[in-house]
């Protein structure tokens, strides 16, 4: 077949497709039409370019299914191409922009230079305070009170227990406290549910729980006990030594030169002595050391100039050798050899499996068992710590109970002991019922001493003799008061005048005993 025959046959095929061919397409450059090239070509004519929609024509709309609306040049009634538009390429029937259907498959020129659609998503409004313009007054606006709603009864009753827990707009709320008024069933409803709410959830406090240490220690040993156990007896001191560290922790240069007001009774007159947070610990340092000399553990006094003895000085002793031997005024270091020495205490006591407890540890002019002489350096570490509290204005709360108890319980054993030594002294008077003291064993007068609070219960304590046995029978009078108001007595701290005490029966017993607990105060 020759090249003319061919491009015959394809000028047919044009013609008969209803195209001109003159203008549109004449071969090779109808290609050229359709890249552009022909379109600029008409542009430097002032024509439009083929696909060029003339001015002031709006372009169609899209039909959705990927084709535009039918122009001229676009598909007729019959499904073939109508003449092409201005612009069209004749070839394939193409719109202004659009789609020929007829035998034309090929796209198209591309729209011309017409203007921009209107954009479909607005800008964003400016601020009115950005804007320059004045603020509305609020009297323009009018009242701001919510619209008062007219809700019918069985909407108000609905509502009652979303009122009750607050859970209402307030434009409900309004409404129902309105309602409430006036019907008394769903005020007697509203009142039982309000109630109910405060059963749903208790208000906690933020602050942890004092006995929370206590509970997860115990948790922890319950699942794995120590291979080596501390001793029942030394655990008070252990916990009380561990919670007088933790205040220290953080104290600064002021908090450990913060003055500090000892105080105890002694011959039935409160005693004090100033001194510091340092000079406290020290204190407590230097008296723990009767423990670690009776334990063979190192004296913190063997190198104390002028000690010739340390073994032979009380408490108050050795407190005065220990200050009168620093050059300065003790300081946060004294944190360090204190804290070391309640550790080996509590290790060598528990390394002896709680068979020393026995042991006599010398007070100076009298002696107390290990078992109790740790109980009383955990009394004494309290007591100290609270000093130290109050001096740097921190809360500070008392012993757990089983440990209170155990403290109460030796006040309560010294107590006959202490009452004997101060009618050798002169300091009470015997029983007129009972002018010399019972034979040891023997039941005799006895007060009976009632500790309220977790860390209460009762105690028979013999009046004429300390080896005499408290007698329930023989009682000629009772005491009460709370386990710490007992235990500020015992330290000095609340004079035996002052003390919140319930009292009945004999009154010379009641003023005796509570004499003599404040005598156990010491420095």
């Amino acid at each position: 077949m020759s090249g003319a025959g061919w491009f015959d046959r394809f000028e047919t095929h044009d013609d008969r497709d209803g195209h001109d061919d003159r203008d549109g397409y004449d071969g090779r450059d109808g290609y050229d039409g359709y890249d552009g090239r022909a379109g600029e070509e008409a542009r430097r004519h002032g024509s439009p370019s083929p696909g060029e929609r003339p001015p002031g024509r709006r372009p169609p709309e899209d039909t959705g299914s990927g084709e535009r609306e039918s122009g001229p040049g676009g598909p007729d009634a019959d499904g073939h191409g109508g003449p092409g538009g201005p612009g069209n390429d004749g070839r394939a029937g193409t719109g202004p922009g659009g789609h020929g259907g007829g035998a034309g498959d090929v796209q198209g020129g591309t729209g011309g230079d017409g203007p921009d659609p209107a954009p479909r998503i607005p800008t964003p409004r400016a601020s009115v305070e950005d804007s320059g313009l004045p603020l509305p007054d609020l009297a323009d606006l009018g009242d701001l009170a919510p619209v008062p709603l007219d809700l019918s009864h069985d909407v108000l009753k609905s509502l009652l227990g979303a009122w009750a827990l607050a859970a209402c707009s307030a434009a409900e709320t309004a409404a129902v406290e309105e309602h409430l008024g006036g019907c008394g069933g769903c005020a007697d409803e509203a009142r039982r549910l309000r109630e109910a709410v405060g059963l749903l959830h208790q208000p906690e406090s933020l602050d942890l729980a004092p006995s929370l240490r206590t509970r997860v220690l115990e948790g922890c040993l319950s699942r794995r006990p120590p291979r080596i156990p501390v001793p029942d007896w030394a655990a008070p001191y252990d916990a009380e030594t561990a919670r007088l560290d933790a205040l220290l922790q953080d104290f600064g240069d002021a908090e450990w030169h913060a003055p500090v007001r000892l105080r105890w009774f002694e011959a039935d007159t409160a005693t004090s002595r100033r001194t510091t947070v340092a000079g406290v610990i020290a204190h407590l340092l230097s008296v723990d050391g009767l423990i670690a000399t009776a334990l063979g553990l190192a004296d913190p006094l063997a190198e104390v100039a002028g000690a010739a003895d340390p073994g032979t000085l009380g408490p108050a002793g050795r407190t005065e050798a220990f200050w009168r031997a620093s050059h300065f005024p003790p300081t946060r270091s004294v944190r360090g050899p204190w804290r070391e020495q309640s550790h080996g205490l509590v290790r060598t006591v528990s390394f002896t499996g709680g068979h020393a407890g026995g042991l006599e540890v010398p007070y100076g002019d009298f002696a107390l068992p290990l078992h109790d002489a740790m109980l009383d350096r955990a009394f004494e570490c309290w007591v100290h710590a609270e000093d130290i509290a109050e001096a740097v204005d921190y809360p500070y709360q008392p012993p757990a109970p089983r440990h209170l108890n155990r403290m109460i319980d030796l006040a309560a054993r010294l107590l006959p002991a202490v009452l004997a030594e101060r009618r050798r002294a002169g300091l009470s008077e015997p029983g007129r019922r009972t002018p010399h003291l019972v034979p040891a064993g023997a039941p005799g007068r006895s007060l009976r001493l009632e500790i309220e609070g977790a860390a209460g219960g009762e105690w028979l304590i013999p009046l004429d003799s300390p080896a005499a046995v408290g007698s329930a029978d023989l009682a000629v009078a009772h005491v009460a008061l709370d386990g710490v108001e007992f235990c500020r007595l015992a330290a000095g701290h609340v004079s035996p005048e002052d003390a919140a005490v319930g009292q009945g029966g004999d009154r010379q017993a009641i003023r005796d005993v509570l004499y003599a607990a404040a005598s156990l105060s010491r420095m």
